[in-house]
């Protein structure tokens, strides 16, 4: 998969369109991520120890991964996600620059 928790991300369809936020964790198998303050839904609770309450509770939903692309982390726009080895290490290459995205 081409995005990472972590990243910096710009949502490119759907109703969130032109917003962006921050990877919060990524379902490879479904091939979705769920974005940091978008896409937010109304999920019902039940009372628990942690919450005495329940009631309904505002989330972020997951947003299918084809509807997202990475910010160049020099450059602020987004970016194509390409793939390079360097020092025997595979590191994703941003297509607008052309630096690495990885931290090292």
């Amino acid at each position: 998969m081409f995005v990472k928790t972590g990243d910096k991300v710009k949502v490119i369809a759907g109703k969130e369109k032109g917003k962006e936020g921050t990877i919060l964790s990524v379902n490879a198998k479904t091939n979705r991520v769920v974005v940091k303050g978008l896409n937010k839904i109304k999920k019902h609770v039940k009372p628990s120890q942690t919450n005495q309450n329940g009631g309904v509770v505002e989330v972020e939903g997951t947003i299918h991964a084809s509807n997202v692309m990475v910010i160049d982390p020099e450059s602020n726009k987004p970016t194509r996600i390409g793939h390079s080895v360097v020092d025997g290490k595979k590191v994703r290459i941003a297509k607008v620059s052309g630096k690495a995205i990885d931290k090292k």
